[in-house]
């Protein structure tokens, strides 16, 4: 038939940074060929309710509608898995797991209403992976969407391989433990086992890191959220691995808008301070959703502010007051946990904020440096922008993103390299990062005149990579032409 629309199934995982990135891709298939059409399947977190970040979030954008984009929020499951405090990976895993009858529900309804167009794939996230076998029922080819970067990805596919030669769980266990440095394919230089992601040192996270390898195996293509300027290593290596699917790498995707895009009202007030600062005189602090420090770090972060001497923004969060919610809120006065005098001190020449409108902030002129938790999205964003990072992570494969930035690319300095905060237990960290360290960083963050060279070329490459003729840009037409194959 002629004019045939394709139509796509996009899973995301439920939170917002995933769901953003998710819909940034889709608005970019849909734009690029008009035959095309995609439904969001949305998964609400446990607890979720109207007014939560996610829930705004969805409805602002079905009501103010993408063209050829629908949104269907589905169900919530009645009794959802109970979440073990120690194991929240798997927990939400399970969770998103206990979806797939109702995905399979909203794809068979939607493949009978009169005039739907011809499914013809699953674009699911990293953590989504599951419903790789509910695309296989429909008999389309699922592809993953990747939202961290190809070194990861290979450094995942090779701990599965690494279990798989040993044979041996306890062995990688031991290993990952241990101080040393692995050869990492996807990575030039040895890694350091303090680095690695927290996942592969116990026996529970190894055995969600192998199936979570497994079933990334079995996609028809992973569509990686970076581009071949980045990481050229990384792609290369993971392109050269016949035995994994395809990798496309599709971005940098961004969402730069700002607002109350993540459910926060948007105060212009830091961006009128900043307005009236120089020109690259301001180093900007923020730790992503969830990143938040207890007093005693609170008050070296402080100090070291204070002896570096720079202008700064601190977007500083309380910490959750219990452990059932990961997210950081306001202080309604930070004074209660700041040094004494130190907002009367730095007042005209440092500013202390809540929430921050991070995109925003990055793109300022007076902007020169960003001490970062290393979440992937916040370092693209950096680059985007031209900014220079000083890496500070905390969770996740957040150090392995630090490790990536300053020692394989030369792309950022260093605060902390192997920096940990258990989400779930803050108190087991006993680690302080001290004001000198602190003020060192942000010296070599505002003064390394190499470095901000290289972010800003960079920045040129990452900003081409996405147009007409760029890296990117062919990377997502053979996307295209995968899932329209067969398409009139």
């Amino acid at each position: 038939m002629a004019n045939e629309v394709a139509e796509v199934i996009f899973i995301p995982s439920p939170g917002v940074g995933h769901i953003k990135s998710t819909i940034e891709l889709a608005k970019l298939l849909v734009n690029r060929d008009q035959r095309l059409a995609i439904t969001v399947l949305v998964i609400k977190p446990p607890g979720a309710t109207s007014g939560s970040a996610i829930t705004t979030y969805i409805e602002s954008l079905a009501e103010n509608g993408i063209d050829r984009i629908s949104f269907i929020q589905l169900p919530q499951v009645e009794t959802p898995p109970i979440v073990d405090p120690k194991d929240q990976m798997n927990s939400k895993i399970e969770f998103i797991n206990s979806h797939c009858k109702y995905v399979r529900d909203a794809v068979a309804d939607l493949k009978s209403q009169p005039g739907s167009g011809r499914v013809v794939g699953f674009v699911v996230d990293m953590f989504c992976t599951s419903m790789i076998d509910v695309a296989n029922e429909f008999n389309v080819p699922a592809f993953v969407f990747f939202t961290s970067n190809a070194a990861f990805l290979g450094f995942t596919l090779f701990i599965k391989s690494l279990c798989d030669d040993l044979n041996k769980d306890v062995d990688v266990v031991e290993l990952s433990n241990s101080d040393t440095e692995i050869l990492v394919p996807s990575f030039v230089k040895p890694t350091p086992t303090k680095v690695f992601w927290s996942r592969v040192k116990t026996r529970a996270g190894l055995d969600f890191v192998r199936w979570f390898a497994q079933k990334l195996g079995e996609a028809k293509a992973i569509m990686v959220n970076t581009f071949l300027e980045l990481e050229t290593h990384a792609i290369e290596s993971l392109s050269a691995d016949t035995s994994i699917p395809p990798v496309y790498p599709v971005g940098p995707i961004l969402n730069l808008e700002g607002g109350s895009g993540a459910g926060k009202p948007y105060d212009d007030d830091v961006i009128r301070w900043l307005d009236s600062q120089p020109h690259s005189s301001v180093v900007f602090l923020c730790f992503g959703s969830m990143g938040s420090f207890d007093e005693v770090q609170v008050k070296e972060i402080a100090r070291g502010l204070e002896l570096s001497g720079y202008r700064f923004v601190w977007s500083l969060r309380r910490p959750p007051s219990d452990l059932t919610s990961r997210s950081p809120s306001d202080y309604e006065d930070p004074s209660v946990v700041l040094p004494e005098g130190f907002l009367e001190r730095t007042h005209g020449t440092g500013k202390v904020i809540g929430w921050a409108p991070q995109a925003e902030v990055l793109g300022h002129d007076a902007v020169g440096g960003f001490v970062s938790h290393c979440g992937w999205n916040s370092l693209l964003e950096s680059l985007w922008f031209g900014v220079p990072t000083a890496t500070w992570p905390m969770y996740a494969e957040q150090q392995m993103n630090a490790f990536e930035m300053v020692v394989e690319l030369g792309l950022a300095v260093e605060i902390k390299l192997d920096y940990m905060k258990d989400l779930f237990n803050p108190k087991a960290n006993a680690i302080v990062v001290t004001a000198m360290e602190i003020e060192s960083g942000i010296r070599r963050l505002m003064e390394d005149n190499e470095i901000r060279r290289k972010v800003k070329e960079m920045s040129v490459k990452s900003r081409s990579a996405t147009v007409e003729g760029g890296s990117s840009y062919a990377s997502v037409g053979s996307l295209i032409q995968d899932l329209t194959r067969g398409i009139s």
